[in-house]
């Protein structure tokens, strides 16, 4: 495989991780707290999650896409350890728990606010929470990749 489409495929998986994270700590740290001091009219707050959703979706196109690509490329380079196996295992999972939260999550938005359970509340921060275990089971991910290389 080229080398500069796998630059590119794990330039694409950081920016589309880094958004949705770093955009989860924005919404929960900066622009929940803010809605909720200002209390803007009903459509602003809509709008906006709703914009977000939208760039939470292509994040999650994005980060499936590369994510499969980058897994067949990194097993079909170098012989690979158990240890890489199992954190890679966790990290998938990890992945496919905060695009299924992210789907209920924009399923349980299109209800009424009094019809939503405390689930729907406390998922935001799971996901945020999951994002972050992934960054760093990626960044194991790496290191144990450079150890094997290093053999």
């Amino acid at each position: 495989m080229p080398p500069l489409l796998t630059v590119l495929m794990r330039t694409i998986h950081v920016l589309a991780g880094g958004v949705w994270v770093g955009g989860s700590v924005i919404y929960l740290l900066v622009i929940g707290p803010a809605f909720r001091l200002a209390r803007p009219a009903p459509e602003v707050s809509a709008q906006v999650a709703r914009l977000f959703r939208q760039l939470v979706n292509i994040c999650i196109g994005a980060l499936l896409l590369t994510g499969v690509y980058l897994i067949f490329d990194r097993l079909s380079l170098v012989a690979i350890g158990p240890a890489y196996l199992v954190v890679l295992v966790v990290k998938v999972l990890a992945a496919l728990a905060m695009f299924l939260l992210a789907i209920f999550q924009a399923q349980e938005a299109r209800r009424p606010a009094r019809q939503r359970g405390r689930w729907w509340r406390l998922t935001p921060r799971v996901i945020l929470a999951l994002g972050v275990l992934t960054f760093l089971l990626g960044t194991a991910l790496t290191i144990l990749y450079e150890m094997e290389l290093a053999r």
